[in-house]
């Protein structure tokens, strides 16, 4: 296992419904992520098939694996890469149950997927009428230590983060598809995440514009002390790479022991309280 190595944030906009043209997107970002020495490259969430497809996700989702998960499998076992993407899965057991996940390929090919749990359905959102949520957090081991998926709305309930965490995870990598009005809401609760589970924290977001909603970008990567290691522009397609040293969390976990002071107990009775709210 590597303990240090280079991620790419490859913060884009997509082509909606048009999952030839994303997957030629990916595989120009994976070689150029390959030429600067990245070992993972990051994509958004639903960056096989554009965010806003509205009934149009039932004709795009496809089960994992798939015939686009084997063809970016093939484009990381050739780079000798890990990636991550978001895409509409489609059930293997029924016709038209489809999830919103995020699959997590290596050098050697497919290592695993993770289905979004928390659907927003309010304002501009609509994900529960198309989604199904998952049930399960997920955190997978791989040549770059454990690494656990989330997918936006996710990152406002702070059991997800912390539950990959217990895990095992040292970097959690959150894929997302947030337009500009959540903009401060992300920035603060991606800060949070990294800080209250001193871990590495990922945040790869949509850009562009699609059906007149707006995605702002600001990718980043978040130490374990909270400080922002690299960010992306604002607005515009963007490409960074910035180094994970998983050396750099004891320090940090011993002066800031978050993980040693937790309180099990309290789950439950957040349980409690959470059946009766």
């Amino acid at each position: 296992m590597k303990e240090k190595f280079k991620i790419a944030l490859a913060q884009i906009s997509c082509k909606c419904g048009d999952k030839t043209a994303n997957i030629k997107k990916i595989q120009k970002l994976v070689s150029k992520a390959k030429e600067q020495a990245a070992d993972l490259v990051i994509f958004p969430e639903l960056s096989l098939t554009g965010y806003v497809v509205r009934d149009q996700i039932y004709e795009l989702a496809e089960t994992i694996p798939g015939p686009s998960t084997k063809i970016i499998e093939g484009i990381t076992r050739k780079a000798k890469m890990h990636a991550i993407f978001g895409m509409p899965e489609l059930s293997e057991k029924t016709q038209a149950t489809v999830y919103n996940s995020a699959t997590l390929m290596g050098p050697d090919g497919f290592i695993g997927k993770y289905r979004k749990m928390y659907l927003p359905t309010h304002s501009v959102f609509e994900e529960k009428r198309y989604f199904r949520p998952g049930y399960q957090t997920a955190v997978f081991d791989t040549k770059l230590g454990k690494i656990g998926l989330i997918i936006c709305y996710d990152i406002f309930f702070p059991e997800v983060s912390r539950l990959a965490r217990l895990t095992g995870a040292q970097l959690i990598v959150c894929i997302s598809a947030s337009p500009a009005v959540r903009k401060a809401f992300f920035e603060a609760l991606t800060t949070a995440r990294a800080i209250e589970n001193t871990a590495f924290l990922a945040y790869v977001n949509l850009v562009g514009i699609e059906d007149g909603l707006q995605f702002w970008g600001g990718s980043r990567l978040i130490g374990p002390n909270g400080k922002i290691l690299a960010q992306a522009k604002y607005d515009e397609e963007d490409f960074v790479t910035c180094d994970v040293d998983y050396a750099d969390i004891r320090p940090v976990e011993t002066f800031v022991p978050t993980l040693k002071d937790l309180r099990p107990e309290l789950f439950d009775k957040l349980k409690e309280a959470a059946e009766n709210l």
